[in-house]
């Protein structure tokens, strides 16, 4: 990967729907080399896909909750359980699993607290493998959605 990739990176990270004459202009490149470039970062798996990034208070999901879930056993069904019934949720909106206590961090949105309070009780608490979990209530977002650093 050299400067002109990282740039594409960049560029596309702040603008996803540059076409690709624009693309190619702004890292100084013919269209067709740029074009090559593209490609192969995307069949490397640099570029994993596009989408749109939606606000969620725009969608009513205006309640946001960091879930530490603490495993009552570490076996790798278990945690294969635990992982493939998280990826069913579909207001666990991030979930990274962690090393030492926590063994998980899940990033959930809700409607509101009620809401919240529903999805815990009915699925978050019932995920294979659980002892315990410890919600913080998200008050404000500083960053959300940052680019990458070139």
């Amino acid at each position: 990967m050299d400067a002109i990739d990282r740039k594409i990176l960049a560029l596309l990270q702040e603008e996803g729907r540059l076409t690709i004459t624009e693309l190619a202009s702004r890292v100084g490149l013919s269209v067709s080399p740029c074009h090559r470039r593209l490609r192969e970062l995307e069949r490397g798996g640099t570029i994993r896909g596009y989408r749109a990034l939606v606000d969620a208070n725009a969608v009513g999901l205006t309640f946001q909750a960091l879930v530490f879930v603490t495993m009552r056993q570490e076996d790798r069904d278990t945690l294969l359980g635990f992982e493939a019934a998280v990826a069913r949720i579909p207001h666990v909106v991030q979930a990274q699993r962690l090393f030492g206590d926590p063994d998980y961090l899940l990033r959930v949105v809700t409607a509101d607290l009620a809401a919240y309070q529903r999805l815990e009780d009915d699925e978050l608490a019932t995920l294979p493998g659980v002892q315990r979990l410890n919600s913080t209530l998200v008050m404000k977002e500083v960053v959300a959605d940052r680019p990458l650093p070139a």
